[in-house]
């Protein structure tokens, strides 16, 4: 299934790269027309803007010289080409083909992209979602060094993957943690269609939809009024698990197309001034609100909280372009950088103000709350880096304790969850029915149902260190003792 996938997502990807080139190039079968070499001459021709030395034969001499022209070219690039031999592209050997258009994807279309934001993460994170938002540090230079590049690798991911998370959390509930299960439901796809071009799409009705539906509204929407090529299929996507390649494939033609949105320097000013203004009758209001409500039970002051921000998400949607606007620090201007300033205290204010009212919670709710936030930092943390397994582990075990720890918890605290009884002494309710249910959403959405994969990360990683020491071992041992049955008797022993 993911090699299906990939193979379509891939191949879409190509035919919308050499659309552009002279004459266009369409490829029918990926693993047949990369075998004769001009296929990814062409491609690197036009993703580099540079021209290619080739045979314009295609006898199997011709096909050979080409397909290492390419490989040579890419290498000068200082890209890595693990097990990417001549004669496996000649063959057509799937998980090769794969993998070396994967490389060429990663290099020249998401990292040239993440590039872009790497300065921009160093600045305060829009994210209104949560009370703190760890942003990563910005990525260093890429140099031409094998390490540098890996480091980068990660960097560009990530920011790929921050770049998906501001655009969503602009729109409340909608999270993502990851280029698989994230997307599956379809309401990423359409909240950063919704960020980028405001009123294309209710994400309201779409909750209420299918995954399918929603994922069938999105790739067309997106095709249509976006001009993205459809790389997916809501099948796709709507499996267990998705594919990451090509999720993060598409996705970063939603940050392409971020990137080409004309706006003048006059507009920009506008809508600037627009949004401060808008931002300062909030900072207003919610002052407001804080000393009316300073005296009222939870109750009134989180059904005063929810209807503050109902109006505050519905409001803030025509000035979402300019909010999730990417600049460096060096290209803000000094309105822009006020925006950005007061944007962000306007959001503290707002965290501020729901960690207040979680910390108030009747008992024992508030522990509860406690526990949920806890677990939820923990699944948000970067795992390890697996390059070196023997370092990783011990971070991986960690980890995992930790974890266990808390879901120690679990069952109490559902029971408690479950059988808590809403209503004080004069059987007036204690907490609003929608924190209730938010609340159990958490506890079995996010939780019960936790993606397994920092405990696959960890068996991977051990059963990676362990295969890197016995190879280490077998080396010795057959330089050492050359006999295969000595060898076997002795890695068995050990």
């Amino acid at each position: 299934q993911r090699e299906f996938t990939q193979k379509k997502t891939f191949t879409s990807w190509i035919n919308s790269i050499l659309a552009k080139h002279t004459p266009p190039y369409v490829v029918s079968d990926l693993y047949t027309d990369i075998q004769q070499g001009h296929l990814l001459l062409d491609l690197l021709e036009v993703l580099s803007g540079q021209h290619l030395p080739r045979e314009k034969g295609f006898n199997t001499f011709q096909c050979r010289s080409n397909i290492e022209n390419a490989l040579t070219f890419l290498k000068s690039r200082s890209l890595k080409l693990i097990n990417i031999h001549v004669a496996d592209i000649i063959e057509g050997k799937p998980s090769i083909v794969l993998g070396l258009i994967w490389t060429i994807i990663f290099h020249f279309h998401i990292e040239e992209l993440a590039r872009t934001l790497a300065c921009t993460y160093n600045q305060p994170s829009l994210d209104c979602s949560s009370a703190v938002d760890s942003s990563p540090k910005a990525s260093r230079s890429a140099k031409k060094s094998a390490k540098i590049k890996e480091r980068w690798k990660m960097s560009a991911t990530k920011a790929l993957l921050l770049w998906a998370k501001e655009q969503c959390s602009l729109h409340g509930s909608v999270s993502v943690t990851d280029f698989k299960s994230s997307w599956r439901s379809g309401l990423a796809f359409l909240a950063i269609i919704q960020t980028l071009r405001p009123g294309l799409v209710d994400l309201e009705k779409a909750k209420a939809r299918s995954n399918k539906e929603n994922l069938k509204e999105a790739f067309r929407i997106a095709e249509l009024e976006l001009n993205i090529p459809r790389l997916l299929e809501p099948e796709d996507v709507d499996i267990v698990n998705p594919d990451e390649k090509s999720i993060m494939t598409y996705v970063a033609q939603f940050l392409q197309y971020s990137k080409n949105l004309p706006e003048s320097e006059e507009d920009m000013q506008e809508k600037v001034r627009e949004a401060m203004g808008w931002l300062a009758a909030q900072e207003k209001k919610l002052a407001k609100l804080l000393v009316e409500t300073e005296n009222e039970t939870y109750y009134q002051k989180y059904k005063e909280m929810m209807s503050f921000m109902e109006t505050f998400n519905q409001e803030k949607t025509p000035f979402l372009p300019v909010l999730s606007s990417k600049r460096g620090e060096a290209e803000l201007s000094e309105g822009q950088q006020q925006m950005k300033e007061e944007w962000d205290k306007v959001i503290s204010q707002i965290n501020e103000w729901k960690a207040k009212l979680d910390q108030m919670l009747p008992s024992p709710l508030d522990s509860i709350e406690a526990w949920l936030q806890e677990v939820e930092r923990l699944q948000a943390e970067d795992l390890p880096d697996l390059q070196d397994p023997f370092k990783a582990m011990p971070v991986f075990r960690e980890i995992i304790v930790i974890f266990k720890g808390l879901m120690d918890c679990f069952d109490s605290h559902l029971d408690t969850l479950q059988s808590f009884k809403n209503e004080d002494e004069k059987n007036m309710p204690l907490v609003l029915p929608e924190k209730l249910e938010e609340m159990k959403r958490r506890l079995f959405s996010n939780i019960r149902s936790t993606n397994p994969s920092t405990f696959l990360e960890y068996h991977y990683g051990l059963c990676s260190a362990i295969a890197n020491e016995v190879k280490l071992k077998l080396n010795i041992w057959d330089v050492k003792y050359g006999a295969k049955e000595s060898v076997e008797s002795l890695l068995e022993n050990w």
